[in-house]
Order: C-alpha cells, then sequence, then structure tokens
C-alpha cells in the first residue's frame, strides 16, 4: 500500500539513522511482529522487557511508511469528542478510553527517559471552537472533562484573543499532552531492544501467513520460512488486507513544515493547537524552530489523487495558518501527504481475530496512533502473560 509521498520533515532531518538486515535464514521464534513502525517498536519493547523471544519483520525500509509522515501530537484527547463517544458508548466506557489516552501520554513520558530518548516534550493543548455552535458544545465537553479529573480550563473568546492573539468563539485549554518525532522515536526504541536481544529485519517482505492451532507460518518473498507462537499484526492501515469486514474509513491527509525561524516561541505556552470542524486544522511547533500545519484532509484513498493535491493543500494550509497567526513569517520547506485511517468510534482495534488463530492485533488508527500504539502495546503484553485486562471490550472487533 503506498502510504505517503512529498518530504516528510522528519525523515529529512534524520535520514536513515540506523540500518537492519534483511531476513535470509529461517527462523523460530516466540512472537514475530509484523511491521517495524512506531507500532511494532513499542510492542517489541514491552515483549521484550518481558522476557519474550522477539523477532519485527518489515517489508520496507524501518520507519519509512506511515510513522516517518506522523505529526506526533500526543494528547490524551481523541478524535471522538468526549461528549460524542459518551452518547456512543456510555460515560463509563467514554471516560476510561480518555484515562487511558492520558496514560499512555505519562507512560511514553517514562519510556523516554528509560531508552536515553531527548525528543519528547509535554505539552498544553488549545482545542478551540470553529464556529459559535461549536463553542456552546465545548461547554458540554468541559463539564464532562472536569468531572473525568483531567486538568482542562474553559478560555472565552476575550482570553483566547488575549492569550494566543486570534479570536474563537471558545476553547479547552488542557495540560496533558506532549510532542515527539515518531519516527527517532521509532529507531531508539529498536536500538534499545536490539541490546536486550530482538531482532529486526527490514526489506523483507511476508507473502504468506498460515494460522494454525499450534501456532503461525510466515513465507516471505525469498522463500524464507519463520515460525512463531504467535503474531502481531502491527501494520497499521495495511491491516485491512487481513480482515475481512470494514473496520476503518481511509482518508488522505496533508502537512508542511516551514523554514527555521529565530523565534523560540510562536504562540503562548508553545501549545498544541487544534480545532473542533471536522477535518481539522492543527498546529505545532519543532525543537529546531519550526511551526508545522497539517489538515486539509480527503476523504478517500487514491495515490495518484492525493499526490496530485499536494501543491494545491500546501498553500491552502498556508493560509489557513495566515489567518490565525498573520505575524508569523512563514515559508513552507517541506510537504507531504499521506494515508490516515478513522473509526466508527475514533478508538483503535486491539487485541484477538477470531478468524485468525494465534495472533493479535495492535491497529492503533486514528489521529492519536502513538498513544494508540502505546495501549496497544500494554494490552498485548497483558494477553500474553496471561493477564486480565478489563479495557479489552473498549478495543475488540466487534464492539
Amino acid at each position: 500500500m503506498d502510504l505517503r509521498s512529498g518530504y516528510p520533515l522528519w525523515l529529512v532531518t534524520s535520514g536513515l539513522p540506523y540500518t537492519y538486515p534483511k531476513l535470509e535464514r529461517n527462523l523460530k521464534k516466540d512472537v514475530v511482529i509484523l511491521g517495524g513502525g512506531i507500532s511494532g517498536a513499542l510492542t517489541a519493547h514491552y515483549l521484550t522487557k518481558s522476557g519474550f523471544d522477539c523477532t519485527i519483520v518489515d517489508a520496507r525500509t524501518i520507519g519509512l511508511g506511515s510513522t516517518c509522515a506522523s505529526t506526533a501530537l500526543l494528547q490524551y484527547q481523541i478524535d471522538t469528542t468526549l461528549t460524542e463517544l459518551t452518547e456512543m458508548i456510555g460515560i463509563e466506557n467514554a471516560t476510561r478510553a480518555f484515562e487511558r489516552s492520558a496514560n499512555a501520554v505519562d507512560e511514553l513520558e517514562i519510556l523516554a527517559k528509560e531508552i536515553g530518548y531527548s525528543g519528547y516534550a509535554r505539552k498544553k493543548t488549545l482545542f478551540y471552537a470553529s464556529s459559535i455552535a461549536h463553542g456552546k458544545k465545548l461547554e458540554r465537553e468541559y463539564k464532562l472533562h472536569k468531572k473525568a479529573g483531567f486538568s482542562v480550563q474553559f478560555w472565552d473568546q476575550t482570553l483566547i484573543k488575549d492569550r494566543f492573539g486570534f479570536s474563537a468563539p471558545a476553547a479547552l485549554f488542557s495540560d496533558h499532552s506532549a510532542q515527539c518525532d515518531s519516527y527517532t522515536l521509532t529507531h531508539a526504541l529498536l536500538q534499545f531492544n536490539v541490546l536486550k536481544g530482538l531482532t529486526v529485519f527490514d526489506r523483507t517482505s511476508v507473502t504468506k501467513i498460515e494460522h494454525t492451532a499450534k501456532g503461525v507460518k510466515l513465507t516471505t518473498e525469498g522463500g524464507v520460512i519463520i515460525q512463531a507462537k504467535k503474531l502481531i499484526y502491527a501494520t497499521g492501515y495495511e491491516s485491512v488486507n487481513y480482515i475481512d469486514e470494514k473496520i476503518v474509513d481511509l482518508h488522505s491527509t496533508y502537512a508542511i513544515a516551514g523554514e527555521q525561524m529565530n523565534e523560540g516561541r510562536f504562540w503562548y505556552a508553545d501549545a498544541l493547537i487544534w480545532e473542533t470542524k471536522n477535518p481539522y486544522l492543527y498546529m505545532r511547533s519543532t525543537s529546531d524552530n519550526r511551526v508545522v500545519v497539517g489538515g486539509r484532509d480527503e476523504p478517500f484513498y487514491n495515490p495518484a489523487k492525493r499526490d496530485a493535491l499536494l501543491g494545491k493543500k500546501s498553500r491552502q494550509l498556508t493560509k489557513d495558518l495566515g489567518k490565525v497567526f498573520p505575524q508569523l513569517e512563514f515559508n513552507v520547506e517541506f510537504s507531504w501527504t499521506g494515508t490516515f485511517a478513522s473509526t466508527k468510534d475514533g478508538l483503535p482495534y486491539i487485541g484477538q481475530y477470531p478468524k485468525l488463530p494465534n495472533s493479535l492485533f495492535a491497529l492503533g488508527f486514528g489521529g492519536n496512533g502513538i498513544t494508540f500504539s502505546v495501549i496497544a502495546a500494554q494490552m498485548i503484553t497483558d494477553l500474553l502473560l496471561g493477564k486480565k485486562n478489563r479495557d479489552l471490550n473498549l478495543y475488540s472487533f466487534g464492539r
């Protein structure tokens, strides 16, 4: 599947920091993880730490799928508001889903320190209303967040204008977010765990998968056989190829990054910014003084059509930023486009798929792919250790 094109900022600035071999011999392992992006890397970290003998296999060079295109806004808020999710699954389950996301933000901070990764930064978030009607909805959203115990403030138009300099009817200003570079984080995770016994193979395309009651057998394009007790599907949007039911809608999204600027802070608190309309505009800064802007999504998966719109979308995103922050001297240096998937409730799919025995899925779909991948890694590890997990039904197939 063609997942992205253009020049993602983090791929250009980091290049290929590490290389991994192609698999050329038969293997037997406890666990094989299919996919070496951020989802696979996080899953491998938790499993390796728990004593499992793991191998990662990826058809691409590590990180060159969706991972390097991710803009990596890490938030406890998900694409479905707490109000909407409550209407879908009830207040208890909806609140729990938001709590799991908040815990994942904290867990990533702990993990970054554990592996010596310096690119993780805690942030505040401004979630602003795109219209007066959305402002009224944010009032209800605020009450639910406060009742659930999240650190959040409701801001009116005056306060938004005073702090950020632009006008919006209302906003939620929260204190439980972060940002990173998912591409370098993926490599940092893999390098840390390679020293612990993890093996990683890229440029190794699996062409056949056989599920049995005793385990899983994978055959590569080169005829190499991998036998494992368990298989973890961490191939993201490409995982839909292994599932014979519709669980996601594939979309195209766009992002731009500007040239380095002299300012160390571009707006109040250097916060993550996003809005209530769908598709939404979002903004963040980087550690090397750039502004990243994303959005302008299209409801289709068609690589040629998606790529043809990149120039137009880049210009539109530049204008979008200019309307919010006209004082910024923003010049586009990098632009890229990619595929993302949305689910019916905004939540990921994690766990067993009954039709594929001895396998588990770590599918962090949506705008919270990295935090969802942490949740998936934790839950899959619990399952393989034989531990009960009370949140399985939140993210299960068939929910």
